[in-house]
């Protein structure tokens, strides 16, 4: 077994609720874009069916890895041509329940992977 020592991460998912999301002891309540060391708040975008790659613009100038997308309560899919762009970066692109993506965001940073989250938390534009 492989044991590996937790590396603390500045911007921890505390909790979410239908006020917003707890990031280290701060509540968000509008749509945001966090990294390991970064927050972008408002983040302003589509409708996850009309998402664009310059909705997602402050997203990859952190030049992630994966980035996780938080939709609500309901997953749903992105524009193909959004898969397409991001998969020609070499970046991952992973749409989930807000949920799930607190949960594997804590996960991913404390491995020290290169992820974004990009919560959809209100109407965007």
């Amino acid at each position: 077994m492989k044991l590996t020592r937790h590396r603390p991460v500045a911007n921890s998912i505390v909790g979410h609720s239908t006020a917003g999301v707890n990031i280290s002891g701060k509540l968000y309540s509008t749509s945001l874009i966090v990294s390991a060391n970064e927050i972008v708040t408002p983040w302003q975008h589509a409708a996850l069916e009309a998402l664009t790659a310059a909705d997602l613009e402050p997203a990859l100038a952190l030049q992630p890895e994966l980035i996780l997308l938080g939709c609500g309560e309901h997953q749903g899919q992105p524009p193909a041509t959004l898969l397409a762009h991001l998969a020609a970066a070499g970046i991952g692109l992973e749409v989930m329940t807000t949920d799930a993506l607190c949960r594997t965001y804590n996960v991913l940073t404390s491995e020290s992977r290169n992820v974004v989250a990009a919560l959809m938390l209100r109407s965007g534009r």
